[in-house]
């Protein structure tokens, strides 16, 4: 897996030049995207199969502080996965190597009507796409 880069915009830094808090939960989601589409399962074939995948909780811990114009590094690892709820663990590092954030997002998935599914049961290839890559380590 190759791991989301991001190059720090200028508009998402506050008056003291440091990147606002919140675009790290916008990165998490880019990276998370991006991670999906590289297992085959991109959020465009998951919704042209009537699979939604709402996010039911964020978390994000702030270690060092990022700058323009600097490129953060943002690494993906499935914490936990078993078919219905899906924890996913994210690692922002600095150039420097320097891990800036880390943070989890939890999702569930719901069909078109708003009902909760099983992803093993109903789309058991994306069930396995998912669990190849379970276990709690960083893709490098």
């Amino acid at each position: 897996m190759i791991p989301y880069e991001h190059k720090v915009q200028y508009y998402e830094t506050d008056k003291m030049g440091i990147v606002h808090h919140s675009n790290y939960i916008r990165w998490m989601e880019e990276a998370r995207v991006d991670f999906l589409e590289q297992i085959g399962w991109g959020m465009d074939r998951l919704e042209a199969l009537g699979l939604i995948s709402p996010v039911t909780g964020v978390e994000c811990k702030y270690k060092v502080s990022t700058r323009f114009p600097e490129k953060v590094t943002v690494r993906v690892g499935i914490e936990e996965f078993r078919g219905v709820k899906l924890k996913i663990k994210y690692a922002m590092y600095k150039e420097d190597g320097t891990l800036a954030i880390e943070g989890h997002s939890e999702h569930g998935f719901l069909d078109t009507d708003g009902k909760i599914i099983s992803v093993k049961k109903e789309f058991p290839e994306c069930y396995e796409a998912l669990m190849t890559h379970a276990g709690g380590t960083f893709e490098s």
